[in-house]
């Protein structure tokens, strides 16, 4: 009799997480952004947001909680219910390179998180103004090492991935050049067309526009494979030279989070990512709709870790 009823309890455990993916969301979702309104964050989680919604037949609220390099927003996530209903939207500073630049942080992406799926991945782009005389990175590595002290070239932001690349190229592909810092992608873009600076590294969606109007020449996306926003585009894979940095976005909720409700909102993704809408909506800003299992997501996280961990540490970049 106490094995049955043992029995029972295990199943009674079962039918209600069952019931309870199965009901869920019955109230509106909350998804926040790390960054402010206008970037490709805000525009990534307004896209996945609307078609979530959709699919859900509940409002997915964006909350833009910026401040700290994503960190606020983490922070917040990692300190909701348990429940499903405040998801997070990534990118790699949230969850791969904040703990290795920061000497404290408020939250452990791992511990305090869970990750549901990866969504989008927005290439890098190296681009040069007109005046610079190379049309390949073969070229513009021979120029820099020939230039006196080297070429400048800007970046969103110290520690960015557009950083990293630049600071591995420096060290393992021979690139004479040196580190501007922007605040943001914005004016990275302003200086470069303005030819304050000749060569950037940026991210596409912030570039897509200059390069189709020809303000800028694209030498090369820094993702291990092409992009489809520009197909003709080489990698540095293509080059020869053996090394990526995307900015890969993801999805993911409070640690604890019931592992039926994150099946739940991970097959919720896969539908959104293969929609025609989203799909068509995030290529217009050089991104590439993407789907994964929690599991491919921790993988990736933990292996850009180890591979950016290397790189912070040689170059010895850090926030205070």
């Amino acid at each position: 009799m106490l094995a049955l009823l043992r029995l029972s309890g295990v199943f009674a455990l079962v039918v209600a997480g069952f019931v309870h993916a199965q009901s869920y969301p019955v109230k509106p979702v909350r998804l926040v952004a790390g960054f402010p309104p206008g970037g490709g964050v805000d525009a990534t989680a307004r896209a996945y947001a609307q078609k979530l919604g959709e699919n859900w037949g509940q409002t997915v609220i964006v909350e833009n909680r910026a401040g700290a390099n994503g960190m606020i927003g983490g922070e917040s996530v990692a300190r909701a219910p348990r429940d499903g209903y405040t998801l997070f939207l990534s990118t790699p500073s949230e969850v791969a390179l904040n703990p290795l630049l920061y000497a404290k942080h408020s939250y452990e992406p791992l511990k305090d998180l869970a990750p549901v799926s990866r969504v989008v991945d927005f290439p890098n782009v190296m681009v040069v103004h007109p005046s610079v005389p190379a049309r390949t990175l073969k070229e513009l590595i021979a120029l820099a090492k020939k230039t006196p002290g080297g070429l400048n070239y800007g970046t969103s932001g110290i520690g960015s991935t557009q950083h990293l690349a630049g600071e591995w190229l420096k060290r393992n592909a021979g690139v004479n050049w040196a580190h501007i810092a922007y605040k943001g992608a914005a004016p990275a873009v302003t200086d470069i067309v303005g030819g304050q600076i000749p060569v950037a590294i940026v991210g596409l969606g912030a570039m897509m526009g200059q390069i189709k109007a020809g303000r800028l020449r694209a030498i090369a996306v820094t993702s291990k494979n092409r992009t489809a926003a520009l197909p003709d585009l080489p990698t540095l894979y293509d080059a020869g030279i053996q090394f990526d940095a995307t900015q890969w976005y993801g999805i993911l909720a409070t640690a604890g989070t019931p592992p039926e409700i994150i099946g739940t909102i991970e097959a919720a993704i896969r539908r959104a990512a293969n929609d025609a809408g989203v799909k068509a909506r995030l290529l217009g800003l050089g991104g590439d709709p993407v789907s994964s299992t929690p599991e491919e997501y921790v993988a990736l996280i933990r292996s850009e870790t180890a591979k950016f961990a290397k790189i912070i540490k040689d170059a010895n970049i850090r926030y205070e």
